[in-house]
């Protein structure tokens, strides 16, 4: 098994293939990517057989931005038998792993690939049954053991491979669903709420986004990302020059600010969370963001850079280093994020969390 499989947003292979060739070459795995548009995923074959395994293992997944899943696969399966598909598939991972805890038969997300969708599912239970029998596959779900893919990229054509469990994407074809809320003044709350689910581990939500916070929301109205914070009892302040959804003030959570973000100062010293979804060119976002995390006016962030029509994983990668070397010079200790949300578009959502702890040679402050 010398691939590596990579789910992406339908339109931005070519960044996930960018991005999987750099991270691959500092861990002196060499390969190529194949790329087809409008797919949905990416293959990197490595020249060396074990290499794909490696980096599978231990090229942290939190790191690659327009990676939605990735995972270690063989040759692709072409013109299965209507009659026995199963029988090939079995035959893929005998040998190269035991007694997995889960199994995922996946598709790209695209709309030709999603006809087989209903497919999958019935193919599932069949599919299950063979790999316990060959005890490639447990007989019950386990967290903490690898999981198997099969992905399906047209009918009878699959690749099939497997995944580390503390390294990948819990969530089925590497999307978390989620309803949008009725009440919510705009579907753009379903970006924040999908960042919190990828940035924060669930065990730390009581701790990190619990009633009684402070948030700023710059670039709130009508209040999609507002409307997340209020929902998890923070208090918010709203900042922008549009109107806020009444429903939003009627809680009496929000207070409203109509200002410019950029120029912005929050009113107190115990704000934690700094939220930003401005159209604005993402230098200009990033510099704006570090202001607030070096001059300690927020405790965490999460904010989206809009991408440009070309060169858009050079532009990320720009801003991302930029980012970090601005909290470096100022001795601020923090760990930054970045990825490609379902709920994204022409655009990628950073986390940032500061930790209050001291630097050496420096006094960190809040």
């Amino acid at each position: 098994m010398n691939k590596v499989i990579l789910y992406c947003r339908p339109g931005f292979e070519k960044e996930c293939a960018a991005e999987i060739t750099e991270k691959a070459t500092q861990y002196e795995a060499y390969g190529f990517a194949r790329v087809k548009e409008n797919s949905g995923y990416v293959v990197f074959e490595c020249y060396q057989h074990d290499d794909a395994e490696r980096l599978v293992k231990t090229l942290p997944f939190h790191e690659l931005i327009f990676a939605r899943q990735m995972f270690v696969s063989g040759e692709l399966l072409r013109d299965l038998p209507p009659d026995d598909r199963i029988t090939p598939i079995v035959g893929m991972l005998s040998g190269a792993i035991e007694r997995a805890g889960a199994l995922r038969v996946e598709v790209p997300d695209t709309n030709e690939s999603k006809e087989l969708m209903k497919f999958c599912r019935k193919f599932t239970v069949p599919l299950r049954a063979a790999f316990r029998e060959q005890n490639i596959l447990l007989g019950y779900e386990k967290a903490d053991r690898p999981v198997l893919h099969v992905l399906f990229i047209a009918p009878g054509c699959c690749y099939v491979g497997y995944s580390y469990s503390n390294n990948n994407s819990p969530f089925y074809m590497g999307i978390p669903r989620l309803k949008f809320p009725a009440d919510a003044p705009s579907r753009s709350t379903l970006k924040l709420e999908e960042a919190f689910h990828v940035f924060i581990p669930a065990d730390e939500w009581d701790e990190r986004l619990g009633s009684g916070m402070y948030a700023v929301d710059l670039g709130a109205c009508p209040g999609g990302w507002t409307y997340q914070l209020v929902k998890r009892s923070m208090m918010v302040y709203a900042v922008d020059n549009g109107p806020m959804a009444p429903s939003l003030m009627e809680t009496g959570q929000v207070m409203h600010h109509q200002a410019d973000g950029f120029r912005f100062e929050p009113p107190r010293n115990n704000v934690y969370w700094l939220v930003c979804d401005m159209v604005e060119k993402p230098a200009k976002v990033t510099s704006l963001m570090s202001d607030w995390l070096v001059k300690g006016w927020c405790r965490e962030a999460i904010f989206n850079l809009k991408l440009p029509m070309k060169k858009r994983y050079e532009e990320v990668a720009q801003n991302l280093t930029r980012l970090r070397e601005r909290l470096s010079e100022n001795g601020i200790n923090a760990q930054v994020h970045a990825k490609h949300l379902y709920h994204d578009r022409e655009e990628i959502t950073v986390h940032v969390r500061r930790f209050w702890s001291a630097v050496p040679g420096r006094r960190d402050e809040r």
